[in-house]
């Protein structure tokens, strides 16, 4: 009988990404639902923070520019300007240790069983939780499911069209069976084609409701064997 180990990741559920520099629409109100997904019994319960520098490369400000204007940016070390990536210049958010990268009041922090920062090298963008966008390193995400032998991994938080969307394409990429609760999380575009996107990459979208439901059911299941 194959495994079922699962393991929350709360994203970027922060003070700046819900109320702040760089809040999402209705972020608030997703607080509830994670909090009643973060009581049931999955292996392991690990947050995401963005934990910035000051001058960020993510930042408008660092580079004397628009806010939401792009430019590209390149790895370190890529002095042939081979490897660019598009870049969203944003308002300065989740600087470390201020205020803004503090988890939003209400989350119920108590249930975490892990933190994972990301994005503090001044040079590297990174919105997944797992590694930057060049594989040119890990988080230290990978080890803790790996220590806990997670089969799947289910995902909420914000936001479901950057950080969300890429964790969740990491987490099938590193093998892990994933699965994105749709209403548990709030996306900084209206569009909604991050969930396509997602769907197409093998990405289960479910509802806080199955996922209950799933993580119970196969917890009696097993409790048989």
């Amino acid at each position: 009988m194959a495994t079922f180990t699962p393991a929350l990741l709360v994203i970027d559920m922060q003070y700046d990404f819900v109320y702040g520099s760089l809040a999402v629409r209705n972020g608030s109100e997703i607080i509830p639902a994670i909090n009643d997904l973060l009581a049931h019994p999955f292996v392991a319960k690990i947050a995401s923070r963005d934990f910035h520098p000051p001058d960020h490369i993510s930042f408008a400000a660092t580079h004397d520019e628009p806010l939401f204007s792009k430019i590209t940016i390149y790895p370190p070390g890529d002095t042939k300007r081979e490897r660019g990536l598009e870049q969203v210049l944003w308002p300065k958010h989740c600087v470390a240790d201020t205020p803004g990268s503090e988890f939003v009041e209400g989350l119920n922090q108590k249930a975490l069983t892990a933190l994972v920062s990301k994005g503090t090298d001044q040079d590297i963008e990174m919105y997944s939780a797992f590694r930057d966008p060049w594989h040119l390193a890990n988080t230290t995400l990978p080890k803790l499911l790996e220590d806990h032998g997670v089969t799947d991994v289910f995902i909420v938080g914000i936001a479901g069209d950057y950080c969300v969307k890429s964790t969740a394409f990491d987490a099938i990429d590193f093998g892990y069976k994933t699965w994105v609760v749709r209403d548990a999380v709030r996306s900084v575009d209206d569009t909604g084609s991050e969930w396509e996107d997602m769907k197409k990459k093998g990405i289960k979208v479910v509802d806080c409701a199955e996922v209950k439901r799933l993580v119970a059911f196969m917890k009696i299941k097993a409790s048989k064997f």
